[in-house]
């Protein structure tokens, strides 16, 4: 794989493009993310920002459904005095039809001279080949143009490959921007700071000393509007294949050299080419899907997944993933790591717990319960780290009773903290790679999830059903029980 440049800062104009910037992404997150790096002087004074649409508007049209859409998502408190304006003031919208290379034209006359450009492709991957062979042909990319590509990329390794293969003939590596918002996190950052900028939990951070791992990605919230992409798509591919197992990398990395962004990557790729491979049996005992029905969610109650608009009466799509992965390295010997995402699930909350191994002796017979201790990463939809640990009950006897202690990081810093698109669209914008996906990972980690897949296909089960706001299919539980652990909220 290419080594990447550099990150560089250019003194050049810059035009950021979006293709599909009047869609849903971009209207709940690019635009505010990019709003509030204009608010605090971060983007540079000359960015003009394109938004590419089918829609046959003027700039004037763009900018009222800016006003209307956009602005609900950005604090009022935030858009007081001419700072609104003067990011109006950089937004223009151009109509086109992006398999049509005649309205490349109109784009390439819209885009400052000598710019540096970053094209944001926010629309399906189906589009990206055509996309890019277009700008090619109209001459709107050089050495200094950048690519962001939303997930998902593929639907398995084969189409992620002629992705990459398409994109590629265009773009050198080191132009190409791989996004996963949950890589902009603060937490998700941080907790490479907490595993490599401190010497305390180094020394225990392997087998046998941890006892298992859990990473969770949970969603109170439907399929929604999303249900047409989603019911070709499942749990599996929209959520597994990439925010998890990035999350898993991190976890589980050996400390890079540096935080060149190769360095770090070369270090995630090593974890997700470790990852055991799964055969039919595997798949059969190491893995649940499920899929929600109705219940109560969010205050009310939610149909289930097959009432759904645009959902087929029959659909097999697994709307809940739970599953059970295994590395092939020292640090990890048999240290069982757990998978788990869905819908409509009993609350928002993304986590990370780490369970530590079980004394080799019980000392404290006065207690009823067996000492844990967990470190637990909590990503969203606040951001704290606990560290759970038995202490003494006040009294007399030696009863013991977990206790946390906690790192709220939101209160620890006072500064702004910018959102996950913010800080990535930022990274981009300085060409810094270190929290994007390489072509090598991003395979990788399709090499791993299609044996999945095609296991599901062989077994031909149907999704276990679960009712909505409930924490899944009771067989998730049981596949953590054969471990002796427990989902944390169960424990």
């Amino acid at each position: 794989m290419p080594k990447t440049a550099p990150a560089q800062t250019s003194s050049a104009p810059l035009d950021l493009v979006i293709f599909g910037g009047a869609g849903d992404l971009s209207v709940r997150k690019l635009l505010p993310a990019l709003y509030m790096a204009h608010l605090h002087n971060n983007l540079p004074a000359s960015t003009r920002i394109h938004a590419l649409g089918r829609q046959p508007w003027d700039r004037d049209t763009f900018l009222g459904f800016v006003q209307d859409k956009v602005t609900p998502f950005i604090a009022a408190a935030a858009r007081e005095g001419d700072t609104w304006q003067r990011f109006l003031d950089r937004l223009n919208y151009v109509c086109l039809d992006a398999t049509q290379s005649a309205d490349y034209q109109a784009l390439g006359q819209a885009l400052q001279n000598g710019s540096d450009r970053v094209y944001y492709l926010a629309t399906a991957p189906t589009l990206f080949t055509d996309i890019c062979a277009h700008l090619a042909g109209a001459q709107l990319i050089d050495t200094a143009s950048r690519v962001v590509l939303e997930k998902p990329l593929g639907h398995d390794l084969a189409s992620a490959q002629a992705i990459n293969d398409e994109v590629g003939r265009y773009f050198q590596e080191s132009q190409i921007f791989r996004i996963d918002h949950y890589l902009g996190k603060e937490t998700v950052q941080n907790l490479m700071v907490l595993r490599f900028g401190n010497t305390i939990f180094e020394p225990l951070w392997r087998s046998p000393y941890i006892k298992s791992v859990q990473i969770t990605v949970a969603e109170s919230v439907g399929v929604g509007s999303r249900a047409g992409f989603y019911d070709g798509t499942g749990a599996l591919r929209d959520m597994v294949q990439n925010h998890l197992l990035q999350l898993l990398c991190i976890v589980a990395m050996e400390p890079p050299v540096s935080l060149d962004p190769d360095a770090v990557r070369d270090e995630k790729l090593k974890v997700l080419r470790s990852l055991r491979p799964m055969t039919v049996a595997d798949v059969a005992r190491d893995t649940v899907r499920g899929q929600y029905s109705a219940g109560a969610s969010n205050g009310g109650s939610a149909i289930g997944y097959l009432k759904e608009d645009n959902v087929p009466a029959d659909s097999g799509t697994e709307t809940f993933v739970a599953l059970r992965a295994h590395i092939n390295n020292w640090r990890w010997a048999n240290v069982p790591i757990f998978l788990r995402t869905g819908k409509r699930m009993a609350e928002r909350r993304s986590e990370i717990v780490i369970e530590f191994a079980d004394l080799p002796y019980r000392l404290f017979t006065d207690s009823p319960r067996q000492s844990v201790n967990r470190l637990m990463i909590r990503l969203q939809p606040e951001e704290h780290v606990q560290l759970q640990m038995m202490a003494k009950e006040p009294g007399s006897g030696m009863r013991l009773r977990p206790v946390n202690l906690n790192l709220d990081l939101e209160s620890a810093f006072t500064e702004r903290r910018a959102e996950a698109y913010e800080r990535l669209l930022m990274d981009v914008i300085k060409g810094r790679l270190t929290h994007f996906m390489r072509r090598d990972e991003l395979e990788a980690a399709w090499t791993w999830v299609d044996p999945i897949l095609d296991g599901w296909a062989q077994l031909n089960e149907k999704p276990k059903a679960y009712t909505a706001g409930s924490w899944g299919p009771a067989a998730s539980s049981a596949l953590m029980a054969r471990e002796g652990s427990a989902w944390v909220e169960e424990a």
